[in-house]
This record gives structure tokens, C-alpha cells and sequence, in this order.
């Protein structure tokens, strides 16, 4: 079944959030400034459909049927390792002012990325979400999901304080995932 626009950007924003979250916080964080009024039916839909979980206090979370109503698959623990790996420096993430200008700073790994990002000034992160690098660079680690994020952030237009925020918030939320997700497996 498809989605409508609005039961899309609700599942993105909820994929981006990671943390349960209220229909205010679903029409805060979206491009769509309705009111929380109208979030409430397709926020229903989704629920009937799977893609959702409705937890106690209105509180709503995105279930891995609706990651993968936008095209992301779960990954294996060799897979979480692989993105957790050390990158050598040919094929580290090199920080750049604009296209000339290099900061002579370089992420090795994804949490290397997560720590740097809080040392890098706005304009950074702007220019290079704005290129597209740091998708880039997910997607060659082979992170799916971090490439997705990227691209909805890019598409949303975040800017300033706000991306920074955000964006570091990603990075170390799914770092600590896939850490879960390699410790988990290997006491099974």
C-alpha cells in the first residue's frame, strides 16, 4: 500500500527522532506546520497498518515495518560492524570549509564522525550537507539508514544550531544501536 505525502513525512520524522514521540512534536519537527489535530488520523492509519507503534500517552514510535515502508532493511551483525569499523585515512570523512579549503580534520570511523561533529563550526556542516558528502560517506560505510537521515535533513532544508543539533543526535543515537546491536548478538 502506498503513502500518502502526510503519512510519509510522519514515518520520516518519526525515523529521524528515533524516540517515541507526540503528535506536537510529529508537526514540530515536520515540513507540514499543521496543527497536531490533523496528524492524529493518518498517525492512526499507520498504526492499523503496522508502520507504527501507539505507546501509552499518545506517545507514537516508528516500527521496522515502517522503516521499511521507506526503504530500510534491517542489518546484521556483521553489517554493524562493518559501519562501526576503522576507515582508512583514503577513505575517512575529510572535514572542508567550502571546496578549496580544507580543515585538515578526517572522521576514521562513525564514532570518530559523532565526536568531531560537535568541534566543527555550523558553515561546515552546512556546506557539506548541502553537497551531500556526508550521505556520501554513509553509504559507503554501508549504512542505509544514516544515508536516509542525511538525505530527509537535506530535503527538510535544516539549517544553523538546529542541523547541528540534530544531526549529531543521529550520528550518536545510531552508533549506540549498532554497538547494541553487536553486543546483543554476541551474548546470544
Amino acid at each position: 500500500m502506498s503513502l500518502s505525502a502526510v503519512e510519509r513525512e510522519i514515518l520520516e520524522t518519526m525515523f529521524l527522532n528515533g524516540n517515541p514521540i507526540n503528535a506536537t512534536q510529529i508537526t514540530s519537527m515536520g515540513n507540514n506546520q499543521e496543527d497536531s489535530i490533523t496528524v492524529i488520523e493518518p498517525l492512526v492509519k499507520l498504526a492499523r497498518m503496522g508502520y507504527v507503534n501507539s505507546l501509552l500517552e499518545d506517545m507514537y514510535m516508528i516500527t521496522k515495518e515502517g522503516k521499511k515502508a521507506l526503504g530500510i532493511q534491517l542489518i546484521t551483525k556483521e553489517e554493524a560492524k562493518k559501519i562501526m569499523a576503522y576507515t582508512p585515512h583514503d577513505k575517512a570523512f575529510n572535514f572542508h570549509v567550502n571546496a578549496d579549503t580544507s580543515l585538515h580534520m578526517h572522521a576514521h570511523s562513525l564514532q570518530d564522525f559523532a565526536n568531531k561533529l560537535v568541534r566543527i563550526d555550523l558553515k561546515t556542516i552546512e556546506y557539506h550537507m548541502c553537497k551531500g558528502e556526508f550521505e556520501n560517506w554513509f553509504k559507503c560505510l554501508g549504512d542505509q539508514e544514516l544515508t536516509k537521515k542525511a538525505v530527509i535533513i537535506k530535503e527538510r532544508k535544516i539549517t544553523g544550531e538546529k542541523l547541528q543539533r540534530l544531526f549529531h543526535d543521529i550520528v550518536t543515537q545510531r552508533c549506540q544501536e549498532l554497538m547494541k546491536l553487536i553486543e546483543e548478538q554476541s551474548t546470544v
